[in-house]
């Protein structure tokens, strides 16, 4: 099972006196010297915390997989098909939302999805969409195209005793069904070092995708070591695949 670190807040600390640090890509080398197996960032439009600096340093210098995230935008699109990242996962956006707040309309935006990952692929980047646990928004994600999904998991990370188990079912049923259909399934959203084994313990879960809870425990302890320590915990949980 992979672990991909988001480096979002690491940019989010950086403007917040809109200087030159700490830089992410500095960030992006401690996670993985730390055991990280891949690096993400969310290229916003209004370049709320990483930029496209920041997208061009990484792409041109780390080694593992680099996940960008994107809204399915003419502007994204262009970027991405020119800058060629490892993957694409594409996530619904709203200028004034304070984190991504859940998955996408998939079935609002079918068409234009469809289209969006046909131009991805063209270029052999592979595509990922970013859905909530249910299974008809796995059917709708191999309908479109992409390659794998990422399941929301903020609904379970943020829920607590058997309300956590049944958000936890939900996510157990989409990443079966996803496996089944011959798409990889990833999850990520409010992943943290006390909810994380529930999801890691998941049969078939390609990998985790981690941002806050590790850039929060980095401020305290290093990057390095927040990254081991995560990656120690899902190792740990994770079945044998």
């Amino acid at each position: 099972m992979i672990l991909g670190i988001n480096i979002d807040h690491i940019a989010t600390l950086r403007q917040a006196r809109l200087g030159t640090e700490p830089d992410p890509v500095m960030a992006a080398t401690l996670a993985i010297l730390g055991g990280a197996d891949g690096i993400t960032l969310h290229l916003r439009e209004d370049r709320r915390h990483v930029n496209d600096r920041d997208l061009d340093m990484l792409i041109g210098f780390i080694t593992v997989e680099l996940n960008l995230e994107m809204a399915a935008t003419e502007e994204m699109l262009r970027i991405a098909t020119k800058k060629l990242p490892g993957l694409v996962t594409i996530v619904p956006e709203k200028r004034q939302e304070l984190t991504t707040e859940g998955g996408l309309n998939l079935k609002a935006g079918k068409n234009s999805l469809k289209k969006a990952v046909g131009r991805l692929k063209d270029k052999g980047i592979r595509t990922s969409l970013f859905i909530n646990p249910a299974i008809e928004d796995v059917d709708l994600s191999k309908d479109i195209g992409a390659d794998m999904v990422e399941i929301h998991t903020g609904t379970y990370a943020n829920a607590s005793g058997e309300a956590r188990e049944r958000e936890r079912a939900k996510v157990v049923r989409s990443v079966i069904h996803a496996t089944d259909a011959g798409l990889k399934a990833n999850a990520g959203h409010g992943l943290n070092y006390h909810n994380v084994t529930g999801i890691a313990e998941i049969e078939g879960v390609r990998g985790l995708y981690i941002g806050h809870s590790i850039i929060s425990r980095a401020v305290l302890v290093g990057m390095e070591k927040a990254v081991r320590d995560m990656k120690e915990l899902i190792m740990m949980s994770c079945p044998m695949q």
